[in-house]
């Protein structure tokens, strides 16, 4: 009987193999806030069914006071983390194990939070952006992929004084790289201002190099790059607008192009308060979304091939309350949103010739998520 059950599995599986029938799950890793509702204790799991759409539901993987903002390195297996470890603003480091995550280390900051993490896995250092500092900070990773002490911290000065309180000062707010990781750069809301550096591999550190100007008062959150790396696209907090950027690789500089609200006057009428919070750009560089807390929805822009320059084709509310974050998964196929305030993730499909999106009803509880990401 064992023998015949064993062949009936057998054939079974490799019937779902033929078919495609077994679901391709992909792990999902939420930053949050803590403790703003007394929910959150940390980084939660979540699998996601990319042929389904369909999320298990979330597993707390660490514990850790306010793990805001992560970053992955795949290849590695490692995470880490924005947050705070005994009393002190920190990065943390993560070993990667199935739906659990170890810590290995962290090392303070020493100049306030950071809003956000970055990695260059191939210089190996860390990237922070402290908001409330107006800084950015280097941090050397070591061999197993824990966190050496911080080696460079680089203060922005001045601001626009545009918005009054907002841009009176420095406020770094994003850190990332180009495709090739030969520089990088820290959106800085307060100075209306991306602010580049040169990536220099061997010293594992960065050098000032030059800015990318947004309309006075946008107010830079967040960026991300066209994929094929001559366009970058910067969300303006203040404004709740997008600056499309032509980019040269080579010489590592920004020229604006365009500029396109998210939402308009009447819109933002109707709500006592709007930011801007999240861009993606979507893989085959059709399309280009953005989050907009307090109208509480997701914009979808389609991308001009030949100039991508950006024309707006809808807001979709996200079925939550405040998407300080949202990502895209890996096939390209759903965006998966999250509710701050809803204690919510909910799902979306893309369609894939107007970049539309459709709720599927898919929703899962994670306590104050902020930030998502994807373990392909």
């Amino acid at each position: 009987m064992n023998v015949i059950r064993d062949l009936v599995c057998g054939i079974a599986l490799l019937l779902c193999l033929s078919t495609g029938a077994i679901a391709e799950s992909v792990d999902v890793w939420v930053g949050t806030t803590t403790p703003r509702n007394g929910l959150s204790k940390g980084i939660y799991h979540l699998s996601f069914d990319a042929d389904k759409g369909k999320l298990s539901p979330s597993k707390l993987a660490a514990e850790i006071s306010n793990p805001g903002f992560l970053a992955i390195d795949v290849s590695a297996k490692r995470l880490y983390s924005t947050g705070t470890v005994d009393g002190k603003p920190s990065v943390a480091a993560f070993e990667i194990n199935g739906d659990r995550l170890k810590m290995l280390n962290s090392e303070p900051i020493g100049d306030g939070g950071a809003a956000h993490v970055s990695v260059n896995t191939e210089a190996r250092f860390l990237l922070t952006a402290q908001y409330g500092g107006g800084s950015v900070a280097v941090f050397p990773l070591k061999d197993d992929g824990s966190i050496g002490a911080r080696s460079q911290l680089i203060d922005h000065e001045g601001g626009s004084k545009v918005v009054a309180r907002r841009q009176d000062s420095s406020h770094a707010h994003w850190t990332g790289f180009d495709q090739n990781k030969k520089f990088a750069f820290v959106p800085d809301l307060g100075l209306d201002a991306v602010v580049i550096y040169k990536v220099d591999a061997a010293k594992r550190s960065i050098s000032p190099h030059g800015r990318g100007l947004v309309p006075p008062g946008g107010g830079p959150r967040h960026m991300k790059f066209h994929p094929n790396g001559k366009l970058a696209y910067v969300l303006n907090e203040l404004a709740l607008s997008i600056t499309v950027f032509d980019y040269d690789p080579g010489a590592g500089t920004m020229k604006p192009i365009q500029t396109v609200r998210t939402l308009t006057d009447e819109q933002k009428s109707k709500e006592t308060f709007n930011s801007a919070s999240e861009i993606r750009v979507h893989k085959s560089g059709r399309f280009v979304y953005s989050a907009n807390r307090g109208h509480d929805s997701i914009t979808v822009f389609r991308v001009d091939s030949s100039t991508g320059r950006l024309t707006k084709v809808e807001d979709e509310p996200i079925r939550g309350g405040w998407p300080r974050n949202f990502n895209i998964d890996p096939s390209g196929k759903w965006v998966l949103a999250a509710g701050r305030d809803s204690n919510t993730l909910t799902v979306f499909s893309i369609d894939e010739d107007t970049g539309e999106l459709t709720y599927n009803r898919g929703v899962s509880f994670v306590p104050s998520p902020i930030c998502v990401e994807f373990g392909e």
